[in-house]
């Protein structure tokens, strides 16, 4: 974990809120009340020495929690693709947020067939390979060695 507290493996979200990566909407709404409600600055009021660090810790809460409460930031954190920290990457968010919900839309298709996969490939070499002099032809014409004289 590094000084700001983030993982390698990005879970570092999941684990402030204390939640795990499968848990669900509410799950993750409960766990962010819990800790808002436990590290809210106003109730360490009395207690200045306290204030910053609750302050802090009420921040990266808050931050989690609008992260993984939403689908489209929680994919983009899931995925490794979404970073707190920079604020000029709204468009490639927003981008990355349509890509995955296009491909969640999208309905599997049958697996092609070998037979389906011979067919695409002799259509995409095809013609490549009829505009091309056999290999004896070539020879021949170099003296018989295959390399030119």
């Amino acid at each position: 974990m590094d000084p700001a507290g983030a993982t390698s493996d990005g879970s570092y979200y999941y684990s402030l809120l204390g939640i795990l990566p499968s848990a669900s909407a509410s799950e993750i709404r409960t766990a962010y009340r819990k800790l808002a409600l436990k590290w809210h600055p106003d109730r360490f009021a009395k207690n200045p020495n306290a204030v910053g660090e609750a302050k802090r810790r009420f921040q990266r809460i808050q931050e989690a929690y609008s992260v993984l409460s939403d689908e489209g930031k929680r994919a983009l954190y899931d995925a490794g693709a979404f970073d707190p920290f920079e604020d000029d990457d709204q468009d490639f968010s927003d981008f990355m947020q349509e890509m995955i919900s296009m491909m969640d839309s999208v309905r599997p298709e049958k697996p092609d067939s070998f037979e389906d996969l011979q067919r695409m490939f002799a259509e995409m070499v095809g013609d490549d390979v009829r505009r091309r002099p056999p290999m004896g032809h070539v020879a021949r014409q170099w003296g018989g060695s295959g390399i030119p004289e």
